[in-house]
């Protein structure tokens, strides 16, 4: 049976025109019109945007010590495709997509870590400890065997990981991603390295995540040189992600930034067993967030639909164009107070929640109970 969503407000799609309905085939694409059989969904003025898509979770749950399940990030928040940002290394990556990738309704997609055994004791056992950690050709080889499902190389360039070893793996994982083909995602924080090494070597289409950490060395605000780098960078195509996590975003770093003029490519979540639960929640309190720092609302939806997902090739402002698979996240902008925290503790009230109702992926409707985001939800 096919699907009819009426009465919805398509927002950040290629001419949408005055289109207050979309319907769905039964076999899960889009068509021109409704017909008399399909089931209706009236949506009541929710907006419509291409699926929401969360550039940066840990859901290799079961090979790590530090991912959620990933029925905590997808559909039943709200979020249709999803990426798993170094959860997995050239030795544990073929797990990730058995038992992970390959069972689930959502688009999953991985960047692979740099470091062979990928987060399998997230910093008890640093993944980039020495030499030793990185096979540059098993890594290679693990790329070329599963390329539909990898998006790019990952590497985390912090103090706690990278110890004395400093900018050596960031450049490493550059020449691979550069061999292979693919963009690079680099962790951010506390030093060594330092941030002007690490901006040094990226190039348009690489991936900055953290980008409002607050950590001291690690902050893009901590001084008006580092600032303006960044920025250029970003005039030229690096991509700037947020990346929540438990220690990765401050609100006074996002406010600064944001009026500074540097706005986030991508809003992510950094989702993790160490976050789930608080701050970080899922996506739509994360982009919630954001909006209260300053980012309007078209970059808030385009930073967690359609930039993440014309990054990983998937539709976007293009979703309504007939014969396309639907792929959408049906949400209301609510007025709400509520108190939430950043990474630091930092404490913030939010007057306006992004609160995500519906998440539809071909003719599979999965409806996100609205005071449960991230939680609960049912399937039609």
């Amino acid at each position: 049976m096919g699907l009819w969503l009426k009465n919805v407000r398509p927002v950040c799609f290629h001419e949408s025109g005055n289109r207050s309905g979309v319907a769905i085939s039964d076999g899960g694409t889009i068509r021109e019109s409704p017909l008399p059989d399909d089931e209706v969904l009236d949506a009541d003025g929710l907006f419509l945007s291409p699926g929401w898509t969360d550039l940066h979770v840990h859901i290799w749950h079961g090979g790590t010590d530090f991912s959620v399940p990933p029925d905590r990030a997808g559909l039943k928040s709200g979020v249709t495709a999803l990426a798993d940002a170094g959860s997995a290394g050239e030795a544990t990556l073929h797990g990730l997509r058995k038992y992970i990738i390959e069972r689930r309704p959502e688009t999953i997609r991985a960047f692979i870590n740099i470091g062979s055994i990928g987060l399998v004791a997230c910093n008890r056992v640093p993944e980039l400890f020495d030499s030793r950690f990185i096979d540059v050709e098993r890594t290679l080889a693990a790329i070329d065997a599963n390329r539909d499902i990898l998006c790019g190389v990952k590497v985390r360039a912090s103090g706690e990981v990278v110890g004395d070893w400093g900018i050596s793996p960031v450049r490493i994982a550059k020449r691979v991603a550069e061999s292979a083909g693919l963009p690079l995602m680099v962790h951010i924080g506390n030093r060594p390295p330092d941030l002007e090494e690490i901006f040094a070597l990226l190039s348009p289409g690489d991936i900055v995540t953290h980008c409002y950490n607050g950590t001291a060395g690690g902050a893009v605000t901590r001084s008006s040189a580092v600032f303006e780098h960044a920025c250029r960078l970003a005039g030229t195509g690096v991509l700037m992600d947020v990346g929540h996590g438990s220690a990765s975003f401050d609100f006074g770093v996002a406010a600064k930034s944001i009026a500074g003029g540097l706005v986030p490519f991508s809003i992510s979540t950094d989702l993790h067993v160490r976050n789930v639960d608080g701050p970080v929640h899922d996506l739509a309190t994360t982009v919630s967030k954001l909006h209260a720092a300053g980012l309007g609302f078209s970059d808030c939806v385009n930073a967690i639909s359609t930039n993440p997902r014309r990054f990983l090739g998937l539709s976007g402002a293009n979703g309504l164009t007939p014969g396309m698979r639907a792929d959408f996240t049906l949400f209301a902008l609510v007025a709400r107070q509520k108190q939430v925290a950043d990474s630091g503790g930092n404490s913030l009230v939010l007057r306006k929640f992004f609160e995500p109702r519906f998440a539809i992926i071909g003719n599979r409707c999965v409806r996100v109970e609205p005071s449960r985001s991230g939680r609960a939800g049912s399937q039609r």
